[in-house]
């Protein structure tokens, strides 16, 4: 039997933002909620590693499959079985949100990558919504999807969100699509979640049906209350702090790359050399911009570097389009932009 690829428990929410807001709060009962939610953050990564694999998950090719579980408030998952694939839409919000954004996440890389749904042979979508009391965070952990539903005074909810969703169902498909996964630490950590941002960004566009001067490039726009920010992160200008949030610290180019630094905060050069590239394709992302990054996944190694990830996209752009293609500079020219590439 095939080993099975390097998963992780990936959290929307970094923990170092959950701190942050722990120490800005004057709310004892707040901090210490918030702090809580930062052990139970490394609890869960560390459960990740030992994790079994649910085997008996894979639908006919072709077959979309989700199921959607309640965890009432509990930790224990996934939960009671709410929504399945044929069944009616529930009376709960959470439930039909996460239902529809797994749909339009598989719906994205069925019609427009080819791709049957996360690892690319069927696997069924299973999400679990009311995970904990108040949980701040959504993720995923290598199995499947687990949202909090917030505390209501910081952050609103996570279902709401297309590119929530399909970023940390995306974390899957780069569990699959790259060879033995990407490690999920340094600069393969920080591609990781670029790659997460990437299609998140693509499949909330391809969703809204905006072009690259439409959209407006920023991860988890609504899933925060105003007084904390608008948005988690901007791909068009990464640690834009009136975009997003106080606590953005991600640099846009290497020359603010943050040696040993968190995956979340380094994330932002690859962000915005897929930012840089979209703009100069022009049209749609999903056009050319997204099919390239979608088809340098397979060239990586789990160790993969952003200069590694570059020579990726390029060699991907050639092979879709050409070398020398106008596609291929393009590619090229972004990764200057950031300064990965001289």
């Amino acid at each position: 039997m095939a080993a099975h690829p390097q998963g992780c428990t990936c959290f929307i929410i970094p923990s170092k933002m959950l701190r942050k807001l722990a120490d800005e709060t004057d709310n004892v009962k707040e901090r210490h909620c918030l702090l809580d939610q930062v052990e139970l953050s490394a609890h869960l990564r560390g459960q990740r590693s030992v994790a079994p694999v649910v085997m008996g998950l894979v639908a006919a090719t072709g077959e979309k499959r989700r199921t959607v579980y309640d965890a009432q408030h509990k930790s224990s998952l996934p939960g009671k079985l709410v929504r399945s694939e044929d069944g009616k839409p529930s009376t709960d919000q959470a439930v039909n949100q996460a239902f529809d954004g797994a749909g339009a996440t598989y719906d994205f890389y069925r019609e427009v990558l080819k791709r049957n749904s996360i690892d690319g042979k069927g696997l069924r979508l299973d999400s679990t919504v009311h995970y904990q009391v108040k949980f701040n965070n959504a993720f995923w952990n290598g199995q499947q999807m687990v949202y909090g539903d917030g505390d209501g005074d910081l952050f609103l909810g996570f279902t709401g969100a297309i590119d929530v969703i399909a970023h940390e169902l995306t974390h899957g498909v780069t569990q699959y699509a790259v060879p033995g996964g990407l490690v999920y630490a340094d600069q393969s950590g920080a591609l990781n979640e670029s790659i997460s941002d990437v299609f998140g960004s693509v499949v909330k566009q391809w969703t809204l049906k905006q072009n690259v001067e439409q959209a407006d490039w920023l991860i988890g726009a609504g899933i925060m209350a105003p007084k904390v920010g608008k948005a988690l992160r901007s791909m068009a200008d990464p640690g834009n702090k009136e975009l997003t949030w106080s606590g953005d610290d991600q640099p846009k180019t290497m020359a603010g790359y943050v040696e040993g630094g968190d995956v979340h905060t380094n994330s932002g050069i690859p962000n915005h050399a897929f930012y840089a590239a979209a703009i100069a394709l022009k049209g749609n992302s999903w056009d050319k911009a997204a099919p390239i990054w979608y088809k340098a996944l397979s060239l990586l190694t789990p160790n993969a570097t952003f200069a590694d990830m570059a020579t990726a996209t390029s060699e991907s752009a050639a092979l879709l389009y050409g070398a020398d293609s106008a596609e291929q500079h393009a590619v090229q020219a972004a990764w200057k932009v950031v300064g990965v590439s001289a």
